[in-house]
């Protein structure tokens, strides 16, 4: 019987356990943090063996192939000892891909990912559908492979779980844009990052579509290199030649596979980065052959994402906004972009390696007030405090809401759209945008 270890026992590294177990495999999990209760019990409902606060090496070098949870780097010591034996290490979406032929709509992308999959999934449900969401967001792919089978997965997929898939195929695969981030990650070297977002592509035959960005530098740079077999379906702002999706007139417009257009007022997304997230929507929906009704009723009545520009509440005639998703520069960059007020912007956080620069105009155009909300903001201090504007210097939520709440004047958004990774003081981003939106609501 062939030995499967899972490292990380998280959404992801329990649901490849139970498929792994489903499909005879001698499979044991290990992960050094301490294990959520609910993946204890999934994983003793299913008679699986677990560790938690440890790696037993003689568990787990003698393995014949290692599922690595993407949260885990490379460079994690028992990561590096399974590389040195020769173990072959693969994500949960590469093993779960071995045991599905459903078909596969893939998202990733720098920003846009989470809004443009949960909208591509109203879309399939509103339709009638039978679809499962996975990756990033939604539940493990692997599980609903085990447990809850579906005809399509609509997969968000970050660099990290791209990494470690080598013959998972997208049956339509789309990137947004890549802009630098988690660059931590990859040893501070962009043509890292770039080539693990471009793996988005691999393996794709001429029955699949490739939708893309076409406005974006680096993707056109890259496309070059590369033999692509699939259909090439590039969608922009405006009309260019070669995009299939754009902006016309103020009309947002699909010229295949089937024609459509509607005013874009009637998106329910605002600002230019949700028109792409919307285009990209569009035109995998359209491909996967559902009516062209269906897709603009879709596109006006979406809800929207929590923690991506999630408006809160009003204070004393203050607009508060959660986005506390914008874990990078450029998607601080675009909500900034989108603000119509006056903005208090907070910003901070665990530095992943940002520049900075690329919103300095932004903050100087759009910006009453800075709030630092970091550990150490000391970077920030360097970056910004030159440029005249207000700063407040915070460690806690709830200082930073205080601040906020001081400095901001009827008719001005204060903005939570912070750059940076939260784990430097919260558990994670889900975590910073709750204790804004409760800090907010108290107020």
């Amino acid at each position: 019987m062939k030995r499967i270890v899972v490292l990380g026992a998280g959404e992801s590294g329990a649901g490849a356990a139970v498929l792994a177990q489903k499909e005879g495999f001698d499979v044991f999990v290990s992960d050094m943090a301490t294990i959520n209760a609910k993946y204890k019990k999934l994983l003793d409902d299913h008679g699986i063996e677990w560790e938690e606060g440890q790696h037993t090496e003689e568990k787990i070098l003698n393995a014949d192939e290692v599922i690595k949870s993407p949260g885990i780097p490379k460079e994690a010591p028992m990561v590096r000892k399974i590389a040195e034996k020769g173990i072959h290490i693969i994500s949960e979406i590469e093993f779960a891909g071995r045991y599905t032929n459903s078909k596969m709509i893939c998202i990733t992308g720098s920003n846009g990912k989470t809004t443009t999959t949960s909208l591509i999934y109203h879309i399939f449900k509103e339709a009638g559908y039978d679809a499962g969401l996975a990756g990033n967001i939604g539940r493990s792919l692997a599980l609903q492979v085990a447990e809850d089978p579906h005809e399509y997965y609509i997969i968000e997929l970050s660099s990290f779980q791209l990494d470690n898939m080598y013959d998972f195929h997208a049956n339509i695969a789309i990137l947004l844009n890549i802009t630098p981030d988690h660059l931590d990650r990859y040893d501070y070297c962009m043509q890292n990052y770039v080539d693990s977002k471009m793996r988005i592509i691999q393996n794709q035959t001429e029955k699949d579509s490739f939708i893309f960005w076409n406005d974006d530098p680096i993707i056109k740079k890259e496309l070059e290199k590369y033999d692509i077999k699939s259909v090439i379906c590039p969608f922009s702002e405006l009309k260019e030649k070669g995009s299939i999706g754009y902006i016309e007139e103020g009309k947002y417009t699909i010229e295949k596979p089937m024609p459509f257009n509607m005013e874009e007022e009637e998106l329910s997304l605002s600002g230019k980065h949700n028109i792409y997230n919307s285009l990209a929507a569009g035109i995998a929906t359209d491909i996967a052959g559902i009516r062209k009704e269906v897709i603009r009723k879709s596109l006006s009545d979406f809800p929207g994402v929590e923690h991506r520009l999630e408006k809160v509440t009003k204070v004393a005639g203050v607009e508060y906004i959660n986005d506390s998703k914008a874990t990078n520069v450029d998607a601080c960059w675009y909500a900034l972009e989108s603000m119509k007020t006056p903005t208090i912007l907070i910003i901070g956080g665990k530095d992943k390696g940002n520049d900075y620069d690329a919103i300095k105009p932004l903050v100087k155009q759009k910006c009453a007030g800075l709030v630092y909300l970091g550990a150490d903001n000391s970077k920030l201090h360097d970056n910004f405090d030159g440029l005249g504007i207000p700063v407040r210097d915070t460690h806690s939520m709830k200082e930073c809401v205080e601040a906020c709440y001081e400095m901001a004047k009827p008719g001005d958004t204060v903005l939570l759209s912070p750059c940076c990774a939260s784990f430097d003081l919260f558990k994670n981003m889900e975590d910073r945008g709750e204790q804004f939106k409760t800090l907010v609501k108290n107020l």
